[in-house]
């Protein structure tokens, strides 16, 4: 019997005590601009490939990612993100990176929450060169309007499924 969609996420929303996993953590401070899949694209699209991005792309996914992840994503999961900011934002700085951009399946908990996490670290150190950002949507989002354009590993009948169980 598959499970359906809600039922998956809920599984991963809390631990095994019943207890939501961001509950050891504490409370994002900041409120985490939103940038459109199309910018998202755009930001992609123009890269040069003689010149390093000064983009990272985040998928805040854990188990959840099948069916493909935004070209070039780093997978962090949201559960062990928190205490790997510093580090994150130390590869970031020595990269040249100034905006990092977090998304999960539709960008309404885990990537919201791990972007504003690294939000307030940036602030902490006064890194305001960098800034961390949440795609609107997240990888639903996008799937639902490029398809399997400028992805890695992208599955179509992944998402046909996912369709089927939540629909």
């Amino acid at each position: 019997m598959p499970i359906h969609v809600h039922e998956h996420c809920l599984k991963m929303a809390t631990r095994e005590d019943g207890t939501p996993w961001w509950a050891a953590f504490p409370l994002p401070k900041s409120t985490v601009v939103k940038i459109s899949p199309a910018e998202v694209l755009e930001l992609l699209e123009q890269q040069d490939q003689e010149k390093p991005h000064d983009f990272l792309i985040v998928d805040a996914r854990r188990s959840d990612c099948t069916g493909g992840t935004v070209t070039s994503a780093l997978n962090l999961p949201a559960h062990s993100f928190y205490p790997t900011r510093k580090m994150l934002y130390d590869l970031c700085k020595q990269a040249g990176i100034k905006k990092i951009i977090f998304y999960c399946g539709s960008s309404n908990g885990r990537g919201p929450r791990c972007a504003a996490w690294m939000q307030d670290y940036i602030n902490e150190v006064g890194g305001g060169d960098i800034e961390s950002q949440v795609m609107a949507g997240g990888i639903r989002g996008w799937v639902q309007v490029y398809g399997g354009r400028m992805m890695d590993g992208y599955d179509e009948k992944a998402w046909q499924q996912q369709k089927i169980e939540s629909g």
